[in-house]
This record gives C-alpha cells, sequence and structure tokens, in this order.
C-alpha cells in the first residue's frame, strides 16, 4: 500500500507566523538585551521626529491592559502598540488625487490594493503609472525605503513591502506603515501576516457590508515586541521555513501538471481504442448507428422529435486520428436521439425559487466530476412551468454551452436546467459515461466577446469515434481503473 502524507501548507504559514510572534521558534539570549531599552530608543528618535516637525504629534494611544494581551511574551519582549514604534501615513484625497484618464504607460508607480501579491511584494507587471508632475502634486502617501503598505480596505488588512518600488505614491486603499526604526520591518512585515494581525483587524473594522479601517486605528495594534537580535533570527527562521513550504508547493504544481498530462494521455489512450482489445463478437458501429437511425426515424414519425437537417459528412481532415476499423466516425448530432435547452424563471418573483424542482445552471456542472446529485437552487412547479426551463430525467447527458464551454455530467436526479445548459438524449445502445469521456478532452470553437459560448450547430456537428457498444463499457471500465491512479497522494495547499 501507498503511504502519503496530507500537507496543507497554507496553514502550516499561519502556524509558523503565530509562533514566531509568541518567541515559540527562536530562543531567547541574555547577551540580547530587553526589548524595553528597545524601545526607549525607538520613542527618542520619534520625539527627534516630532521636535524637528518631521511628523506631528498624535493623540495619546490608550494604555494596554492586562486583559488585552492575547498570549504569554518572553520576559524581556515587550507589549507596545503599532504606533509606538510607526506611523501611519495616509494618501492625498484631496483635488489632485488621480483620474484613471491620467493614468500613463510609464513613469511613477501609483499604487492600489489590487497591487499587492501574496508574498507580500508589488507586482510591477499589474502597476499603474502617473506622470512626474502629477506625483509633484500629491501632498502625501508618496513612498519612502523602507516602508510597508497595508490595505484598508479592498484586500483587507493585506500587507506589503514596497519593492521592487523606490518611489511611487498610495490610492485611497492603502496607509503607508513608516518605522521609526527601520530595522524593525522585517519583524512587523511578519507580525503584520499573521492571525494574531487578523484578530486585531477584527477588532477596530467597521460592520458594514464592505469593512475597512482607519489608518488611526492601525496604530492601535498590539504587538509582541522582541529585542532587535531576536527579531533578527525570527526573520531568518521563518524565512528558511517559509522556503521548504514553497518547494513543496513547487513539487506539488509540477506533480498536479504530470497528474493532467497522465489523465490526458490515458483519455486520448481509450477513444483511439488503444486502452482495449477489439473483438469480432462485438459487431461493427455501422450496425449501431443504423440502429440509432431507425429509432430517430420512428421519433420523427411519431412526432416525438422534429426533423432535422442532414449532418455534413464527416471529412477526411476532421479525422483526427486512426480508430479500428469496426469503429466509425460519426457527428454528435447523429448519435443523440433529441437535446433540449432550458431557461431561467424570473427572479424577481419569490414564487418560483426555493421549491422542490433542482435547478441546474453552469455553476452545478465541475470539471473533475462525472455526475452532479445536487444543484446550489431550486425552483417551483410554477417557476418551471412559466419559463422556458425544462425539466430533465434522471442519467441524461448534459452539456455547458456558454461559459465553462464544453463541461459536462451526467444528472443523478430529475433536474430543470438553464439556458447555458442543453441535454442530450441517447438509445441504450451508447455509453453515456463514455461520451462523457470525450468531453473531457474535446476542444470547442467558441464565440462571443465577453462571455464565451459554442453554437448549437458546433456542438451537433463535432466528430466522435464511435466503437461498438461492448467495447465502449471495456473502455468506461478501463478508464475507471486507471484514471484513479493519477490522482494526486496528499491534499496540499499553495495559498500564502
Amino acid at each position: 500500500m501507498t503511504k502519503h502524507l496530507d500537507i496543507d501548507t497554507q496553514a502550516m504559514r499561519a502556524k509558523i507566523l503565530d509562533l514566531a510572534i509568541q518567541g515559540k521558534l527562536t530562543d531567547q539570549r541574555e547577551e540580547d538585551g530587553n526589548a524595553r531599552d528597545l524601545l526607549k530608543e525607538i520613542q527618542a528618535e520619534k520625539e527627534k521626529l516630532i521636535k524637528e516637525k518631521k511628523i506631528k504629534k498624535g493623540k495619546p494611544l490608550p494604555e494596554i491592559t492586562e486583559e488585552e494581551k492575547p498570549f504569554e511574551i518572553p520576559e524581556n519582549w515587550e507589549w507596545v502598540r503599532l504606533g509606538d514604534i510607526a506611523q501611519a501615513v495616509n494618501g492625498d484625497r484631496g483635488k489632485n488625487y488621480p483620474k484613471r484618464e491620467e493614468y500613463v504607460a510609464s513613469g511613477i508607480a501609483w499604487i492600489n490594493a489590487g497591487h499587492i501579491t501574496d508574498d507580500g511584494y508589488l507586482n510591477a507587471d499589474k502597476m499603474n503609472y502617473i506622470t512626474p508632475n502629477k506625483y509633484d502634486s500629491l501632498r502625501s502617501g508618496k513612498i519612502q525605503r523602507n516602508d510597508l503598505l497595508f490595505c484598508l480596505r479592498g484586500s483587507f488588512g493585506k500587507v506589503a513591502r514596497i519593492e521592487p518600488f523606490c518611489e511611487g505614491a498610495i490610492a485611497s486603499s492603502l496607509a503607508i506603515i513608516r518605522l521609526f526604526n527601520t530595522a524593525l520591518r522585517e519583524y512587523l512585515f511578519i507580525y503584520l501576516k499573521s492571525p494574531q494581525a487578523a484578530n486585531e483587524l477584527n477588532k477596530y473594522a467597521n460592520g458594514t457590508a464592505q469593512p475597512n479601517l482607519a489608518a488611526k486605528d492601525v496604530l492601535k495594534y498590539l504587538i509582541p515586541l522582541p529585542p532587535l537580535a531576536e527579531q533578527h533570527r525570527i526573520a531568518d527562521k521563518v524565512s528558511k521555513l517559509f522556503a521548504q513550504l514553497d518547494a513543496i508547493d513547487k513539487a506539488y504544481e509540477e506533480y498536479r501538471e504530470l497528474q493532467q498530462t497522465m489523465k490526458a494521455k490515458l483519455l486520448d489512450l481509450a477513444v483511439q481504442g488503444k486502452l482495449t482489445d477489439q473483438r469480432e463478437e462485438d459487431g461493427n458501429a455501422r450496425d449501431l448507428l443504423k440502429e440509432i437511425q431507425a429509432e430517430k426515424e420512428k421519433l420523427i414519425k411519431e412526432k416525438q422529435i422534429k426533423k432535422e437537417k442532414p449532418l455534413p459528412e464527416i471529412t477526411e481532415e476532421e479525422k483526427t486520428f486512426d480508430i479500428p476499423e469496426n469503429w466509425m466516425w460519426v457527428r454528435l448530432g447523429e448519435m443523440i436521439l433529441n437535446h433540449i435547452g432550458g431557461g431561467t424563471p424570473d427572479k424577481s418573483n419569490e414564487a418560483y425559487w426555493n421549491g422542490d424542482i433542482p435547478w441546474m445552471s453552469v455553476k452545478d456542472v465541475h470539471q473533475d466530476s462525472m455526475y452532479a446529485d445536487r444543484t446550489i437552487d431550486s425552483i417551483t412547479p410554477a417557476g418551471l412551468e412559466n419559463s422556458s426551463s425544462n425539466l430533465i430525467e434522471a442519467n441524461r447527458l448534459i452539456v455547458v454551452m456558454r461559459m465553462a464551454v464544453g463541461r459536462a455530467v451526467i444528472n443523478k436526479l430529475p433536474v430543470a436546467i438553464n439556458q447555458d445548459l442543453r441535454a442530450l438524449f441517447f438509445r441504450d445502445n451508447v455509453t453515456q459515461e463514455y461520451i462523457l469521456r470525450i468531453f473531457k478532452i474535446l476542444k470547442f470553437e467558441t464565440s462571443g466577446m465577453t462571455v464565451k459560448g459554442i453554437k448549437l450547430w458546433v456542438l451537433l456537428n463535432t466528430p466522435i469515434p464511435l466503437p461498438p457498444l461492448a467495447e465502449q463499457k471495456r473502455i468506461v471500465a478501463k478508464l475507471d481503473e486507471l484514471l484513479p491512479l493519477c490522482n494526486v497522494p496528499g491534499v496540499y495547499s499553495k495559498e500564502k
């Protein structure tokens, strides 16, 4: 039996940060001195900046009470507020605030919350720029070396170093955290990425639908401050541990890519008849197609389905690979007996929604799923009756026509479908699971500028390699055996 280890790297990163700011990743050394002395030096630097009128003297910060302290810290550490060690600088929100039409292709960085990457840097590829003249007109919010940036709204609570930029200005969604002693920057960055900083954020954030934070409240954050030498050891330890987790993430991504390649290769081999043997007793797919055509003619005669225009013959160019002699290239429209679309009941009419009829839309059709046994939404009989939605009996192949084009599932319960889906009805001499596997590798020609979709005639004209029924079943059984072997051994999370 193959053994494997489940690793959640996101949770591990959070735990590392949590331990780091409690002094549990590093040893405490007598020669480091005491954080009280470091705080005195910082306060002296702050007073000097106030005296030189480089910063304003702010309101006194609230005293730290014993009840506020969320955990024990080493004896030579000190609890401080962010405002004791740094200032928070807002951007210029006045009449000179850059408008979108004033952005230029290159110039000086104009930074907003969307430019902050998950690993705490600024994304140069997505950066907006303003002219030097516009930059000069701004009265505040200009970054300096060793600054940190903090999101007040948008990507709420995210933090970033300013690199790779050394010059720029911030939009209203950000605040600059400017340390009185820049040597503290890496430790403060670690703290602001930690779960404890998230707790502080929740303490001061407003409770609106789109929460935001005032820069003055960020200064009230409670911070466990180690001596400077230990801060450096903490930063070094976190960096090394994160590098190991990054290596795990990279290995996982490479394995994921290999997994997808292996699955695609198996599906390719399957639909070429290379995973199964061809047997004389299976008969020929031509006989299968004749049975389907005879059934269709019967249904047309009984007026249960409408007669459609004949589909063009498949050209040699459309036959993208060789297939066994007893197989046949057919168009999807030739294989199905019927196809039905759907619709959406009026969303503003409460009487149409939250009923007993499962209502399927694109969000219920997942790329890695073969079957759908539930839907997110449901409708009432009145919703079904007063819309173009149709009720599809269980065990039909349902295909996505818009957005996630070409995804398909087999519904395990009766469902109503919306206008982005199409239900395909096959005769029992076609194994739907075989067709579903083919949909996993089909590439469709889509149209539409904003929402991609496939036209019905494109779907119906799709060439399909059709084996005899018995071999269809052997192919499905073989894939059911082999595809699970490609799955990644372990559950990883690469979010940071």
